[in-house]
């Protein structure tokens, strides 16, 4: 950037230089030139020495002969060297050096016609020696040559200490993010502070440190929740085998057998979430007919503690994955069913405002507390801690359930219900 600018002013100068030092020179010419044509010329053919530093001035007729000048001519070039073009008055050049170790020099020609009806045009020459514009050119280039090393230097250390000082946030932000380990995720890196960007790199990357710990304390929360659910189970069938190994019969056997089908729900639901939450590929796209698919699962369960009714009039329609659908589906029905007094409703409809496709559940049970309706979705969650676990569930349907549903582009919900008791709704994409 130094040199381009060095180089645009050292341009920029000389030309100005120029144009001003050929302009004098031009009004010398025409001076001279009025002269002419009113045929004003002195008779000793001697001109007064022109104004503005011109050097010389001379007038020569039409067979090339000096009739007048300022001083001696012997440097200007012949009289047809640099006559005006067809339909100009005048021409400029800037002539090299006579001799060698000399100066160049700006020759301005003026045609002088003379007076209307005149036979004998004259052409006026002006002469300036360019030694003034070639010393100041080239003083300000050795100037500039002069200058541009400290300057450069000068511009390095300032860039260096001004990127320096603008990149020690980002220094800090590093240094603190080489510490984040998986045993040090409450670390954050410092905030500079301010509405640039790195002070919007250490935002994000402070959001994304409390996104991966609060995903680590799920894990952790997972994990031993996991732990503490297959326990019990596994503690049963070891209690059970040991009683039937003392003393054999089917009631021991049939109760571990029992234990042994709960502990395999139980990992398949682990399982199921472990596969929902990964990067798995979308599930497939089929078409679905939630009426039919609620009436199968309603048909499947047989005889059950309540009434189950189903509440589709017409075919509902959508895409997903029919095997997905119909588990997130048992899974609603299971839970209705645990809660329920008497009676599950099963409804398949299409909303009236937006046209999604919607699966609701309802039963007749106590009910979710407003404060519970979104915990009841997180896993291991039991409502009611004092229920027995052989009668309930590990508290991972619904979580399975929303899961589904967010995989399909869809909601599940705990809404509030017409009358007491719980509403489910499970919400797919139109």
């Amino acid at each position: 950037m130094l040199a381009a600018g060095g180089l645009w002013l050292h341009a920029l100068l000389r030309g100005n230089l120029l144009e001003t030092t050929t302009g004098r020179t031009e009004l010398a010419a025409r001076k001279a030139a009025v002269l002419a044509d009113g045929r004003a010329l002195p008779a000793d053919g001697r001109l007064p020495a022109p104004d503005g530093g011109v050097d010389l001035v001379l007038v020569r007729d039409a067979r090339g002969r000096t009739v007048a000048a300022s001083g001696d001519g012997s440097g200007l070039p012949g009289p047809d060297a640099l006559r005006p073009e067809a339909g100009d008055d005048s021409r400029s050049a800037v002539l090299p050096p006579a001799r060698p170790g000399g100066e160049r020099r700006v020759v301005v020609v003026v045609d002088a016609p003379g007076p209307p009806g005149a036979h004998d045009p004259h052409l006026v020459y002006a002469m300036t020696v360019l030694g003034d514009v070639d010393d100041a050119t080239r003083a300000v280039g050795a100037g500039l040559l002069a200058g541009a090393p400290p300057l450069i230097a000068f511009a390095a250390v300032l860039g260096r200490w001004v990127t320096g000082r603008a990149l020690r946030p980002v220094t800090a932000i590093r240094t603190e993010l080489a510490a984040v380990t998986a045993g040090a995720l409450d670390r954050r890196v410092p905030d500079p502070g301010g509405a640039d960007e790195i002070a919007g790199l250490a935002r994000t990357v402070n959001a994304t440190l409390d996104r991966l710990a609060a995903a680590d304390a799920r894990q952790r929360q997972f994990t031993a929740d996991a732990s503490h659910e297959l326990r019990n189970p596994l503690a049963a069938v070891r209690s059970r085998l040991e009683v039937a190994l003392a003393d054999p019969d089917r009631e021991s056997v049939a109760a571990a057998l029992a234990d042994t089908e709960r502990l395999q729900r139980i990992a398949a639901d682990l399982l199921l979430l472990a596969r929902l939450d990964g990067p798995a590929a979308p599930p497939r796209a089929e078409p679905v007919d939630l009426a039919l698919l609620a009436a199968e699962d309603l048909a499947r369960r047989g005889p059950a503690r309540v009434r189950l009714r189903l509440d589709a009039p017409a075919p509902v329609p959508a895409s997903g994955d029919p095997e997905r659908l119909a588990r997130a589906l048992a899974n609603l029905v299971d839970n209705a069913v645990r809660h329920a007094r008497g009676e599950v409703v099963v409804r398949a409809y299409r909303d009236d405002g937006t046209g999604a496709p919607v699966l609701e559940v309802t039963d007749d049970g106590p009910g979710i507390p407003e404060a519970d309706r979104e915990r009841v979705f997180e896993r291991f969650v039991r409502l009611d801690p004092d229920r027995a676990r052989a009668g309930g569930g590990a508290g991972l349907g619904l979580s399975i359930a929303r899961e589904i549903a967010r995989t399909h582009h869809g909601t599940l919900t705990a809404a509030h219900p017409p009358t007491p008791g719980a509403r489910l709704v499970l919400r797919l994409p139109r």
